[in-house]
């Protein structure tokens, strides 16, 4: 199985890996590392974000990053791709494997009581150490 993820979410977020990674672990432990198949766009990107973790990362949607995306997972020797992005690849790009998406949404819970654990009080509490600019 290849997992295709989120960009954003693998770089700027810091993520080995996100929900196509936990969906594709739960149907098989055999999940391939695209990099060997990457092509020099990918592989820059594994270079600068040395965290991520076993996936493929959508970078973008130019004519460019959609031709990276589509020669890695036409190359990649699996059965199905697992993709967790926000947008429909397979309108996209031609791929000659199946294409699973992943979805998902995000559902914030309170912990013990501390509305910090939430998003808005996770920004809240970041936001009032930060210096005010008038």
């Amino acid at each position: 199985m290849l997992v295709l993820e989120d960009g954003p979410s693998l770089t700027h977020g810091g993520l080995p890996w996100g929900a196509g990674y936990v969906a594709a672990k739960t149907v098989t432990d055999d999940i391939l590392d695209p990099r060997p198949y990457a092509g020099p766009l990918l592989r820059a990107a594994y270079a600068r974000y040395p965290h991520i973790g076993p996936v493929l990362p959508a970078l973008g949607y130019t004519h460019e990053q959609l031709a990276a995306l589509r020669q890695v997972i036409n190359a990649a020797p699996v059965d199905a791709v697992v993709s967790a992005t926000p947008i429909d690849l397979a309108r996209l790009i031609e791929v000659h494997k199946p294409l699973i998406r992943a979805c998902y949404e995000l559902r914030e819970v309170e912990v013990g009581g501390k509305g910090w654990a939430t998003l808005a009080g996770a920004l809240e509490k970041f936001l009032a150490t930060q210096p005010v600019v008038t």
